[in-house]
């Protein structure tokens, strides 16, 4: 599915708030989770997920998605160099967003607003901010 990227800019500006109120486990060592989300008005499905690497530790990638499938932004921490479709090369950590007709192809450097990138905790909370997620979801920190 693809969308314009005045509606994809939309859609990540929007606020979005927790779609329940379960409990979630901040996903371990090679695993995910996958919470979803709403707009504040109702009206729009949001998720985000969270996903681990297996060997390195501190890989994390945060993703929102919108309308199941396509994916508004996401961040990668401590993964490889993803090389962007005019063939520049940009070093990790970087942040993807939504480009009509590229999809998440495009990575970016990151935000300044991303406060410590070390903290894996706290990049989860600066890219929910990032996301203008206002009533976030209740994700246990466990062992992060």
């Amino acid at each position: 599915m693809d969308l314009t990227q005045t509606e994809a800019d939309a859609l990540l500006a929007m606020e979005k708030v927790r779609a329940n109120d379960d409990a979630y486990d901040f996903p371990g060592v090679a695993r995910g989770v996958t919470i979803p989300l709403v707009s504040s008005n109702k009206r729009e499905d949001f998720l985000l997920d969270m996903t681990r690497g297996r060997i390195e530790l501190r890989q994390v990638t945060y993703q929102n998605r919108a309308r199941a499938i396509v994916v508004l932004a996401r961040l990668d921490i401590a993964g490889p160099p993803h090389t962007n479709p005019d063939g520049v090369q940009i070093e990790c950590p970087h942040i993807h967003l939504y480009r009509e007709d590229f999809g998440d192809k495009w990575a970016f450097p990151v935000p300044t607003q991303f406060s410590n990138l070390a903290d894996i905790w706290q990049a989860l909370q600066d890219f929910m901010s990032f996301i203008n997620l206002t009533s976030p979801p209740n994700i246990q920190r466990n062992m992060v």
